[in-house]
Order: structure tokens, then sequence, then C-alpha cells
């Protein structure tokens, strides 16, 4: 069992969400210190320090073993020091400290606007 934060486009009900979902033993709602940054079809995360930025609001999925290939193809990493899109690195929430696991994370915004209060799913519905 592999604890995943997720925030974006695997999120229940959201359009990748199909692909770790025949993964998927539980899902709870998280946050964790960071920004979200908007590239259009997904969004970037950008972790802060601790007491700096803003929270992103998303879900703490556990899931079965084979689904952490499956994620990493979708997020394009290939390991520690590989061409990756983005990196995967193992993060607390940042309410409820007993809720830790991978995330995969930008290392800047790369350009993208912020998306402003944290959350893919508002992001969404204030644009339509």
């Amino acid at each position: 069992m592999i604890p995943v934060f997720v925030y974006g486009t695997l999120l229940v009900g959201e359009s990748n969400h199909h692909i770790v979902a025949p993964y998927v033993l539980s899902v709870r709602p998280g946050t964790v210190p960071g920004c979200l940054y908007d590239a259009g079809e997904y969004p970037g995360l950008v972790l802060s320090g601790p007491g700096g930025g803003g929270m992103v609001r998303g879900e703490w999925i556990v899931i079965e073993s084979e689904g952490l290939a499956e994620l990493d193809r979708l997020e394009e990493y290939y390991g520690p020091g590989g061409p990756n899109s983005y990196e995967r690195v193992w993060i607390r929430d940042g309410i409820r400290e007993e809720r830790e696991g991978w995330t995969y994370v930008w290392g800047h915004s790369q350009g993208y606007p912020a998306i402003e209060g944290g959350s893919w799913r508002e992001r969404g519905r204030q644009q339509e």
C-alpha cells in the first residue's frame, strides 16, 4: 500500500483518475504547503518551505504498489536524476501530519500562472 497526494487530473472525477482508479484502496482529503500552477490541461505543484507560501488542496490516495508505476508513466518520472517532467518526492500533509506519502512536483512555476486558492477543482469551476 502506497500513499500518494494528488492535486489535479488524478483527483476523483477528474480526467486522468481512470488511470489510477483500478489501484485505489482509499481516498481522503488533504492539503500540502505550496502553490499550484496552471499549465492548461494539468497543474504543477511547487512546494513551499515551513511557514511559507499557500496551501494546495487535493486528496491522499492509498494505492496498490502496481499503481505507482502507472503514475510514474503518466507523470513522465524516470527516476532520480532522469529527464523528468516532475520529480517524485515524499511529503507530509500541511494540517494532518500523520498523513504522508509521495507526490509529483515541479522545482519552479515554469512561467505558468498561479491557481488562486490552491485548488484544481475550484479553478475548473471558475472557468465555466
